[in-house]
């Protein structure tokens, strides 16, 4: 893939030979503004099921055509003289994406769980303490705050060994950076689910 963002999402979403049935492969990105499409984006495009949630349908169509309109400037670079193997991007990734405006409906099957909504710690944990009662047992959880300790969020959990941070720099699509925090007692099982 031409984006290094992309690269680095499929490395950090799959796993070794030695792990493939830890493998994450279903993601579900919880927030659908400039950040939580743009993560949505580059998690589709690598392949994996990604499940846009929002609160409203409006939202989530404003997110969808936002990720279409930047899927075709990104192609455009890509496949410059390639208009059909353009197409077919856009159609695969566009194939691994859907939305939804319930998410405790979404993440009974989901692998990770990545938070992209305001910055304000009531609301995250409020979020990650309903969703915990409704993601399996393996489910990671991430949150993309770039001003919040992610130990105070993941108190709000009973899975603080496999909640970490995933700080995405904007825009997603084009940027070659991803921030990883966890906790240290979390850090093999997480590091191993989603970084190997």
């Amino acid at each position: 893939m031409a984006s290094a963002s992309r690269q680095l999402l499929a490395r950090c979403m799959s796993s070794s030979a030695a792990a493939k049935k830890i493998a994450i492969k279903h993601v579900t990105v919880i927030g659908g503004g400039l950040m939580g499409a743009g993560i949505a984006q580059v998690a589709a495009a690598t392949g994996h099921t990604v499940v846009l949630v929002d609160q409203t349908d409006e939202i989530l169509k404003k997110s969808s055509k936002a990720i279409e309109d930047s899927l075709k400037r990104v192609t455009k670079k890509m496949f410059a003289d390639k208009p059909e193997a353009a197409s077919q991007f856009i159609e695969k990734t566009l194939s691994n994406f859907s939305t939804s405006a319930d998410p405790a409906a979404v993440v009974h099957s989901t692998d990770l769980v990545v938070e992209a909504i305001v910055e304000n710690l009531e609301v995250k944990n409020e979020l990650f303490k309903r969703l915990d009662k409704f993601a399996p047992e393996h489910t990671i959880f991430a949150s993309n705050t770039s001003s919040l300790p992610i130990t105070d969020i993941a108190n709000s959990t009973t899975r603080q060994d496999r909640f970490g941070g995933l700080h995405f720099f904007n825009p997603v699509p084009m940027m070659k950076l991803v921030e990883v925090l966890f906790f240290l007692s979390s850090a093999g099982y997480v590091v191993s689910r989603s970084c190997c």
